[in-house]
């Protein structure tokens, strides 16, 4: 009979957030091999075009490794060891993963049986044009579109096409310094050594259910199935049954969280944290689930640029500060690049006393991030708390 590891919250928001790379400073070293081995540790770097405070996937790994610099990510595609793919969403992947990558794409190759003939004849045309000519441009291609424009998702033909291509894995992405996309072939960008064949689809479940359980420390099926979502008929509860027979998964009960939840054999149960605070993306890998900000840290939050204005609680883009085990504060920022200034337009603490000594490494963590976004300075608008408030603006 397999053992139960029974767990505290506290004991596993250590394990979580440990797994998140967060468990104190610089957890994978500096420079650009540390933002690899963070990469290669979590197997899916979520990335996002939002440009208010620095892009998402360049805000995580800062996080992680503090001299980051946001060239790196395009130096770590141009040398084949990162690909970018939409998986579960939009991210960066190991290269060594590139297999696990293709069942994905069969899938959606499944999807396009219905396409009308002039679609499918425009796709073979860009794919003989990339193959012949090497990479392009929604930009290189003329204005095919019929009709007038409708709006912001209204992709004329030929970014369909791209874009399905992509979906596929005919093409693959890579981008320029000003974040634009090139397309081009798998054989230009994928380097040779790099194993290319589908994985059975056990081989695909358990992929998925290590990744995931590596990346989230503790989690149910439910996290599981949606990094694997895009393949229909996924075989993740099979063989999460066969692993939790064979010991390689085990069953896990945190005290006061509805489970089942589970963990890899093998996991670090009695991990220390370095009290660090931490500035983080709301797409962050530890907070891209929220439900589990509510059952493991009871922080309740959502990405309120999705919410109508008048009903938004903390502001437009808040960040989560993540203080240790606890979030002690979420901020509404925007970089305001032409006058080199963070404008936080809301700083709200949570309810938790703060000392001293964490007010100074949350001012420090302050004076890093407006570097990071290349800024000289920073405005405050508003906070809850003008005694924490009064005490950080003391380091500025």
């Amino acid at each position: 009979m397999m053992q139960t590891i029974i767990l505290t919250k506290s004991e596993a928001r250590k394990i979580i957030i440990n797994a998140a790379g967060l468990a104190g400073k610089a957890q994978f070293g500096y420079g650009i091999d540390a933002a690899y081995r963070f990469i290669e540790h979590l197997g899916y770097l979520q990335l996002d075009t939002n440009y208010v405070v620095e892009r998402a996937h360049h805000h995580a790994l800062f996080a992680r490794v503090p001299d980051y610099e946001t060239s790196w990510l395009a130096e770590l595609c141009d040398d084949g060891k990162v690909f970018e793919y939409f998986s579960s969403e939009s991210g960066y992947l190991p290269m060594n993963d590139y297999r696990f990558s293709l069942p994905v794409k069969e899938a959606f190759k499944a999807k396009a049986i219905d396409l009308s003939k002039p679609e499918s004849q425009l796709m073979q045309q860009i794919t003989d044009r990339v193959e012949r000519d090497g990479s392009v441009k929604v930009s290189d291609f003329d204005d095919d579109r019929v009709e007038a424009s409708t709006g912001w998702w209204d992709w004329r033909p030929a970014k369909v096409a791209l874009e399905r291509l992509y979906f596929q894995g005919v093409l693959m992405i890579s981008r320029d310094s000003k974040f634009h996309k090139r397309y081009d072939v798998p054989l230009n960008l994928v380097p040779q050594e790099i194993d290319m064949e589908m994985p059975a689809p056990e081989e695909f479940a358990r992929y998925i259910i290590k990744r995931t359980l590596g990346a989230l420390g503790i989690c149910s099926v439910k996290e599981m199935n949606w990094r694997a979502r895009r393949v229909k008929g996924n075989l993740v509860k099979t063989e999460l049954a066969k692993m939790l027979a064979e010991g390689e998964v085990l069953p896990v009960q945190v005290n006061g969280v509805k489970g089942p939840l589970f963990m890899l054999a093998g996991t670090n149960t009695n991990v220390q944290l370095a009290d660090d605070v931490f500035i983080l993306s709301p797409f962050d890998v530890l907070n891209v689930f929220r439900h589990r900000l509510s059952d493991f840290f009871e922080f309740d939050y959502q990405v309120e640029c999705f919410v109508p204005a008048p009903k938004r609680l903390y502001g437009y883009f808040c960040l989560p500060i993540l203080a240790g085990e606890r979030f002690i504060a979420r901020m509404d920022a925007k970089a305001d690049r032409k006058k080199s200034v963070l404008l936080v337009h809301n700083l709200h603490f949570e309810a938790v006393i703060l000392d001293d000594q964490l007010i100074d490494k949350f001012a420090d963590a302050l004076k890093a991030f407006v570097q990071f976004n290349q800024c000289h300075d920073i405005g405050f608008a508003k906070t809850n708390n003008l005694k924490y408030l009064e005490a950080i603006r003391k380091h500025f």
